[in-house]
């Protein structure tokens, strides 16, 4: 199964002898240089480009082109060899493009003898770039893996070549150049091209020419909506058709492509523009994989429905305020303050505003509608990064062989949407630590005016998000950690403790708490300084490249002032590298720290286990009401997962 990267995603490699495709939108050089353990290139003979083609396991084409096989031997490598990057730049002379920002995004396939896809990676969002590094194989522990980079340097590949340590990086780069420019070696053949069903495969054979131009954008669905953020609409390459491949270029994606139907009669309504689906679909969004595509289809959902409660606020705002204006004017004049003169007024005055709203009302119901139908299709096709606990798709769970690109935390809405619910997704790794509330909210009701009801909701809130973070990452790529002093919790864990998902069992007692933060405290201090030193591949074999998740529940129970100063730390410093925070706490019960807790609650994402209208977004200022994902009562699929996830690491 082929995986396609985002940037900066990695990937295992099963075999050393490989072949790497690329294909472009205008002729590129490629290049590879190959580096030590901290990816420094220490002269020119680790360098394969144009004028010296070949290295030990390396074999590079002697031409800029559009589209290049690269050969590539790990097995051949010496021993001292640990990082291998492809490198594209665009070649130099009047004609060329300057940047990639003007040309079709790259693509790179890793890819077995047979031609088998292993690794896909599309280079997006280039600009001012005319050099870049594409992917990098890198040895760790043993075994090889391939990394997405994308990282791109509008210097050139001068300025590329010196950031990987070489001292002479100008002068290889003119050879290069100078050596493309006479044509100095026989042109490599372009690899056939290839008929698919699926329309992103025939870019991957046939680069476009300079008559396919930007793709039109698909048509969003929702309430007419650009949806603003979202990224370009990809370069679909189409092939061509027989006698019509002179013609126009159709850029519809050939799996949504339809035939044309015959003429509509002249009463009838007209019918969808070819190519158009006749309603929402699944996945309609601009991405290079399906979960990129769905995961901006979904906050294109957020977005439009944002926009239009807005509206519609604001046109309740205006109503209210043209109803009030015209009754002062009413009022402000003795004549007409009493009489049937001025009930006539004010009765016009009411159906005017009743009017103003009845009509933003009913183009809110319609974009709310379509929204709802998109959610109706969108939901059920979510992968269970993104799916509900009671999705179907857990039920055919399988562990992952990679990190997806987010997470769904909960639900969104507003008081104006309804039964319609939008997926609050975050993007992984975690860029910052989690707090359940556990503490009374907004919306409660007298049903959860308990404390220990509450603390027990926003443990099972906390069990539930992390069992989704291991299920979603590959075996062994994620580990949870469990500090419950007062050993309040037994029940609610039980889950992570009868399945083995946890990396031990949870810390009791202040001796537990002082061990677990001094161990993640110490890892946290290793990686950085590791990272920092270029020596990434040299931590202790008792520090491992996992990403962690700490359950702190019942804070600060167990906490002294030591303890509080370690967490804070690992909040600060710790999802830099892998370390993540997830607390279960009421901040009223914290207070006796004072001020000193503040930055702590500042640096979480605060969520609730009930209900409550407690985020807010900067781009319209709503009020958005939270819901958490919980498991459903009775459902025994969080302990299916979680026994999965168990068995996948004893294979691993």
């Amino acid at each position: 199964m082929t995986a396609e990267l985002t940037r900066g995603q990695n990937h295992p490699l099963t075999q050393v002898r490989l072949e790497i495709r690329i294909a472009a939108g205008s002729p590129v050089v490629a290049a590879v240089t190959v580096g030590d353990e901290h990816g420094t290139v220490h002269g020119a003979d680790g360098v394969a480009h144009p004028g010296a083609p070949a290295l030990p396991g390396i074999e590079v084409p002697k031409q800029a082109a559009t589209a290049h096989r690269l050969a590539v031997d790990l097995g051949a490598l010496p021993e001292s060899a640990h990082r291998v990057s492809v490198l594209l730049a665009l070649p130099t002379g009047a004609g060329v493009p300057a940047r990639f920002g003007v040309v079709a995004a790259p693509f790179v396939a890793v890819t077995a003898l047979d031609g088998t896809e292993l690794v896909t990676f599309t280079l997006t969002g280039l600009d001012t770039e005319s050099a870049v590094v594409a992917l990098e194989l890198y040895r760790r522990q043993g075994a090889w893996k391939v990394r997405a980079i994308g990282q791109g340097y509008a210097g050139g590949l001068a300025a590329l070549l010196a950031d990987q340590g070489l001292p002479e990086a100008v002068p290889l780069a003119n050879a290069v150049h100078e050596a493309v420019a006479q044509g100095l070696a026989r042109s490599v053949a372009a690899p056939p091209q290839q008929r698919a069903a699926d329309g992103d495969r025939t870019r991957r054979a046939t680069a476009p020419g300079p008559e396919q131009a930007a793709p039109q954008p698909t048509a969003p669905y929702g309430p007419q909506s650009t949806r603003p953020g979202a990224p370009d609409a990809p370069p679909a390459v189409p092939q061509p058709a027989g006698p019509a491949a002179g013609g126009s270029v159709d850029y519809t994606h050939p799996g949504r492509r339809a035939t044309a139907p015959a003429p509509p009669p002249a009463a009838a309504s007209p019918a969808p523009p070819p190519g158009q689906p006749a309603g929402p679909v699944a996945g309609d969004a601009n991405g290079w994989s399906m979960d990129e595509r769905l995961y901006n289809q979904v906050w294109g959902m957020f977005e439009d429905l944002a926009r239009t409660t807005a509206a519609y606020r604001s046109a309740v705002d205006f109503a209210d305020s043209r109803r009030d204006k015209e009754l002062d004017q009413v009022l402000s004049d003795p004549r007409s303050r009493i009489g049937g003169q001025g009930d006539a007024v004010r009765e016009a005055a009411r159906a005017k505003h009743a009017e103003l709203v009845d009509r933003a009302r009913a183009v809110l119901d319609r974009d709310l509608a379509q929204l709802a139908a998109e959610s109706d299709v969108v939901e059920p096709a979510l992968p269970p990064a993104f799916a509900r606990w009671d999705n179907p798709v857990w039920h055919g769970y399988r562990v992952p062989m990679e990190m997806p690109m987010a997470l769904r935390l909960g639900d969104l809405h507003l008081p104006e949407s309804g039964p319609l619910r939008i997926p609050m997704l975050v993007r992984l790794p975690l860029e910052r630590g989690l707090w359940i509330d556990s503490g009374r909210t907004g919306l409660l009701d007298e049903t959860f005016a308990d404390p220990d009801r509450m603390g027990r909701l926003a443990l099972d809130t906390a069990v539930a998000v992390a069992a989704r973070l291991l299920a979603v990452y590959p075996a062994h790529e994620f580990a949870v950690h469990v500090i419950d002093p007062a050993g309040g919790g037994t029940d609610a864990l039980a889950p992570l403790v009868r399945t083995g998902a946890l990396a031990a069992g949870p810390a009791l007692g202040a001796g537990g708490v002082a061990e677990v933060l001094g161990r993640l405290t110490r890892r946290v201090d290793l990686v950085q300084m590791a990272v920092r030193g270029g020596a990434a591949d040299s931590l202790p074999p008792d520090v491992d490249t996992a990403e962690h998740l700490l359950i702190v529940n019942d804070f600060p129970h167990g906490f002294d002032d030591r303890a509080v100063t370690q967490l804070r730390y690992l909040a600060d410093e710790g999802p830099a590298v892998g370390v993540h925070l997830l607390m279960v706490a009421d901040r009223e019960e914290a207070d006796g720290y004072g001020p000193l807790l503040d930055p702590l609650w500042r640096s979480l994402m605060r969520l609730t286990p009930v209900a409550d209208d407690h985020l807010a977004d900067p781009w319209v200022g709503h009020a958005w009401t939270y819901e958490p994902a919980l498991v459903p009562p009775g459902s025994e699929i969080l302990q299916q997962v979680l026994a999965r996830v168990t068995e996948a690491r004893t294979k691993y």
